[in-house]
């Protein structure tokens, strides 16, 4: 059985030896390749959870638990010391203020201000405010999270089984468009949820590792829901890219060997899928490279 990293790693190598060279809309620059795909057997053990730098495995699961929500706000996520959406709103405030606030006294503003949380905490309709009150034409909110998980229980047969994020009226409206856009899901004939996670633009050192691992949280949580076991993650990348002050983390990262894979479990079954909080989650044998620090292109 492969490694969970090697599909990872040869992505990192496909990318530096041969990425397409490109001006991006961050203004830092990117080598890319466009379409990628790896597949990961949960039911084998083959999380992907990668071993050769550290993925800070809870910061991930609480952001997918805080999408599920529904909530828009960095505010609960920053109480909880989850700083990866603070770049976007931090980006707005500097801009339309002027002022040179430092990251860290921003946040704490936001956490200890709800009136300022409102006005500058807010993303806009992302992800959570789309998978669970899509607003359609006629004014009614659609939760296609509720949606899948009754229709995983009731017709599992059912090729319809998706939810996405790219609501185009909106997207103007949002921070940050959706990365991680399209889910579709698939029941085998043993009882074995399978998850197809398509990723419009990915970047590869810092987003994916992320991605992935908040995926296969949530493709627990609702086999959990649906009384199924898990099965296949199948990612598939559109534009995959490299930023250019990320490459010589890359290399170190290719440098390094896996080392013995990780396991995923949940502790316990709550009623509603709104009802998992970070302790439910546990991750055993990890033991990674150190982590690997690069910028965040906002």
């Amino acid at each position: 059985m492969p490694h969970p990293d090697a599909q990872y790693l040869s992505l990192l190598s496909q990318i530096l030896e041969g990425g397409d060279r490109r001006i991006d809309r961050t203004g830092v620059g990117t080598l890319s390749v466009f379409g990628a795909m790896a597949r990961f057997d949960l039911a084998k053990g083959e999380l992907p959870l990668l071993t050769t730098k550290r993925v800070y495995w809870k910061t991930a699961v609480k952001e997918m638990l805080w999408f599920l929500t529904g909530q828009t706000n960095i505010r609960s996520l920053l109480q909880q010391n989850v700083r990866i959406w603070s770049d976007w709103p931090l980006a707005r405030y500097r801009r339309e203020t002027g002022e040179a606030i430092a990251q860290a006294d921003f946040e704490r503003r936001i956490v200890g201000d709800e009136a300022f949380a409102a006005r500058w905490g807010e993303l806009g309709p992302v992800y959570g405010k789309q998978w669970r009150r899509w607003l359609g034409a006629d004014g009614r909110e659609h939760d296609q999270i509720a949606t899948l998980i009754e229709t995983l229980k009731a017709n599992p047969s059912s090729r319809r089984m998706l939810f996405h994020a790219w609501n185009v009226p909106e997207l103007g409206d949002m921070a940050l468009p959706p990365c991680h856009l399209l889910y579709q899901y698939h029941v085998s004939s043993e009882g074995r949820l399978n998850c197809l996670m398509f990723q419009r633009s990915a970047d590869l050192l810092l987003g994916v590792p992320f991605n992935w691992i908040g995926t296969v949280a949530l493709q627990h949580m609702l086999a959990q829901q649906a009384g199924l076991e898990v099965g296949q993650f199948v990612w598939m990348g559109g534009d995959v890219h490299l930023y250019l002050n990320h490459l010589d983390q890359a290399r170190e990262q290719l440098r390094r060997e896996p080392r013995p894979t990780a396991a995923l479990r949940l502790l316990r079954r709550p009623a509603t899928i709104e009802g998992y909080t970070i302790d439910d989650f546990e991750v055993q044998g990890y033991e990674p490279h150190p982590p690997i620090a690069a910028e965040v292109a906002v």
